[in-house]
């Protein structure tokens, strides 16, 4: 890489972006609100809404940008359906303003999200991200049948008079719809920003190395 791109990509690795993350026809509305580097690839995008949302990566998914798709370059047919979405910054995606994303997760429930992402800036030093900000509602059970499932399961649970309701109660354990547990959330975006740092600790290594030769 040329001194010039390894400036570039050093000074973008400290971008960030805030993205707000809705579950479409949920009502009341469920989301959530992260910040995250725009040098992530789409794949690690994805990865965050898994972690942000309480999904747990068993289904296929795609990200739509208008009408191009991305996501696992091969479907079971090894047809080429994508754009690989590790393939691909969030920072060559954005558009001035404010920039929108589908996502969409198991094609069977169809758990629609929408994603805006805007303010992008640079990053507070010392702050690891990508980092959990805040949202509202907890995200629905794995499997539980899409949005129809998911009322149908919060309306059973609340009701000891409704048929399905012992067995449902226990198949969804302790799952609360109101409570969002932001500890499992934090840990997985820490995991995530370990990996981005142990890249920016070498990217500064790399500059050091490059000053320290021009210094006669």
């Amino acid at each position: 890489m040329s001194p010039v791109k390894q400036n570039a990509a050093s000074e973008s690795f400290n971008e960030i972006a805030t993205v707000r993350i809705e579950l479409r026809d949920t009502d009341p509305l469920i989301w959530r609100q992260v910040e995250v580097p725009t040098s992530i690839t789409l794949k690690v995008l994805h990865d965050v809404i898994q972690a942000v949302m309480g999904w747990l990566d068993y289904h296929l998914w795609e990200l739509r940008i208008g009408r191009q798709r991305y996501g696992l370059p091969m479907d079971d047919w090894g047809a080429e359906t994508h754009i690989a979405a590790d393939k691909v910054r969030l920072r060559d995606v954005l558009k001035p303003g404010k920039t929108t994303i589908d996502y969409t997760y198991d094609f069977g429930d169809c758990w629609e999200h929408r994603l805006a992402i805007s303010d992008i800036r640079a990053g507070l030093p010392g702050v690891s991200y990508p980092r959990y900000i805040g949202g509202e509602g907890n995200g629905p059970p794995e499997d539980c049948g899409g949005i129809p499932g998911f009322y149908e399961l919060l309306e059973a649970i609340a009701d000891p008079a409704h048929p399905g309701h012992a067995h449902l109660k226990e198949w969804a354990a302790d799952y609360d719809p109101a409570t969002i547990d932001a500890l499992p959330i934090k840990f997985a975006l820490s995991r995530i920003a370990n990996r981005r740092n142990a890249v920016k600790t070498r990217l500064a290594k790399e500059k050091a190395l490059r000053l320290s030769c021009l210094i006669p």
